[in-house]
């Protein structure tokens, strides 16, 4: 798949804490991807970069081929966490600085917004102080400005924060309207939820390290290698000591008061057609199916198992 982004190398330090630890990703044209991680964790100061807020103590950033200049900046559109208007100007005015700010002229810039404000249904708010707008109706605005350019690259930090589920969809269904338009956009969010409506790749930092990357399909595919899930009625005890050596058990939940559900991983050695005659002799068995973890999970149990490895040993630590 052609690239548009590409990250090779990144580092930042800010007063001796490390942000960006040679950090790399491709991000493919005509795509959602979603930068994912803990708070702290880089992914604020890596769209900075991106979008020449920040630049890094080295490695290099690549826009459509070529290494990116502050002239690209361009043609990117970037809505940050971070939100601010100016409240004592007026909605339509406001926008319309914005979007000169982007390149276009006074009357395309007024023509685009009436059109977009018409769509969002905010028409009625042009002539109104930003003050009076709700936090809802402001993102909106912001959200506007932010694509009215038609930039190639979209960044997005947290765009549903703070939004009702009806005006999140609506957001989502704009973003998914961009990416078919020939948008690539950058996606960062803490909500897995989104990442899996929305999402087409991923990349997971965790203390200033790319730890996880790939197509969602993908990652979901691997993490969910040799899952299963079991319903059934009868003794989990039982159930438990047929498992013992041959699969871990991930979690149980009771599906009612007659049914447990019980997901577990499979040894490598073990198959299912192995271990599913056992089940059936101990327990009585509602359904068997493969299990695909969400990207919660997913999320969850990658940060952790980093987390871990990166705990220095007794002998690191005394260095």
């Amino acid at each position: 798949m052609e690239e548009l982004l590409r990250v090779e190398d990144v580092s930042k330090q800010f007063s001796g804490h490390k942000a960006l630890d040679e950090v790399s990703l491709t991000i493919p044209k005509g795509s959602i991807y979603g930068l994912l991680g803990p708070n702290g964790a880089g992914k604020t100061t890596l769209i900075r970069i991106i979008n020449h807020i920040t630049a890094p103590d080295s490695g290099k950033v690549f826009l459509d081929g070529h290494e990116l200049t502050a002239d690209d900046v361009y043609s990117i559109g970037y809505l940050p966490e971070e939100r601010g208007l100016y409240k004592k100007m007026r909605v339509g005015e406001q926008a319309v600085f914005f979007a000169r700010l982007k390149g276009l002229s006074k009357v395309e810039a007024t023509k685009r917004l009436q059109q977009w404000f018409g769509h969002f249904g905010i028409s009625d708010w042009w002539g109104k102080k930003v003050e009076e707008l709700s936090k809802g109706m402001a993102q909106k605005v912001q959200f506007i400005t932010t694509v009215l350019h038609r930039p190639r690259l979209l960044i997005f930090d947290e765009p549903f924060s703070g939004f009702d589920p009806i005006n999140a969809n609506l957001l989502k269904e704009e973003i998914l309207r961009l990416r078919d338009e020939g948008a690539t956009v950058i996606f960062s969010t803490h909500n897995m939820a989104s990442v899996e409506e929305i999402c087409d790749h991923i990349t997971l930092i965790n203390k200033a390290h790319n730890i996880l990357s790939g197509s969602v399909a993908d990652i979901r595919q691997q993490y969910g290698s040799n899952r299963y899930k079991v319903a059934f009625s009868g003794d989990a005890a039982a159930l438990s000591e047929v498992l013992e050596g041959k699969a871990s058990i991930q979690s149980a939940a009771e599906e009612n008061p007659q049914e447990n559900a019980v997901i577990f991983r499979l040894n490598d050695d073990v198959a299912a057609r192995e271990i599913l005659p056992l089940i059936n002799e101990k327990v009585d068995i509602r359904s068997f199916s493969e299990y695909s973890p969400s990207m919660n999970e997913i999320f969850i149990q990658a940060v952790n198992s980093n987390n871990l490895q990166a705990v220095p040993t007794q002998t690191e630590e005394s260095l």
